[in-house]
C-alpha cells in the first residue's frame, strides 16, 4: 500500500496508531448489512472525539475503507471486517475512498423537487365557497319573501 501514482486523487492512505480506545471510528456496512445501495463496502459511521482518528484529522464520517494493512475489505460481512481491526495491531494502515462532498445513500441524480404548498388547502377553499354560496342564498330567500 504505497501512494503510488496510480491511485486516484481520491483514495489516500492514513496511518493509525491505536490508542487506548482503539482507532477511535465506527463502521457501517458489509455484505450482510449494505450502508449504500448496491455496495457492500465499509464506512466510516462515526469519529470519536480525541480518539487517534479524530487526532490525526484525514479520516472522516462517510470515508470508504478499501483496505487494512493491505487486506482488502471487498465483499466481507461487517463481522469479518470488524475482526480484521480488532487484529490489525498497533500501527494501523487504512486505504481509503474519500466521501465526495454531496455523498448521499440512496440513489444518486436529480431528485424530484417537493410541490409548493399553499398556505390554503383545498378543502379550506371549498368550505369558504360553500359558506359564501349558503349565506348568498339565505339572502336571497329572505329578499324574495319580502317581494311577495
Amino acid at each position: 500500500m504505497n501512494g503510488s501514482l496510480h491511485s486516484p486523487p481520491n483514495v489516500v492512505d492514513v496511518k493509525l496508531k491505536r490508542g487506548s480506545a482503539g482507532l477511535g471510528f465506527n463502521i457501517v456496512g458489509g455484505l450482510d448489512q449494505q450502508y449504500v445501495v448496491d455496495d457492500n463496502g465499509i464506512y466510516v459511521s462515526k469519529i470519536k472525539e480525541d480518539g487517534a482518528a479524530a487526532l490525526d484529522g484525514r479520516l472522516q464520517e462517510g470515508d470508504k475503507i478499501l483496505a487494512i494493512n493491505g487486506v482488502k475489505l471487498e465483499d466481507l460481512t461487517h463481522r469479518s471486517a470488524v475482526d480484521l481491526f480488532r487484529i490489525a495491531g498497533e500501527d494501523v494502515e487504512l486505504r481509503v475512498l474519500k466521501k465526495f462532498p454531496n455523498h448521499v445513500n440512496g440513489p444518486t441524480g436529480p431528485q424530484p423537487q417537493p410541490e409548493a404548498k399553499s398556505p390554503v388547502s383545498t378543502l379550506e377553499v371549498l368550505a369558504i365557497v360553500a359558506g359564501a354560496a349558503a349565506i348568498c342564498a339565505f339572502i336571497y330567500v329572505r329578499l324574495q319573501r319580502k317581494h311577495f
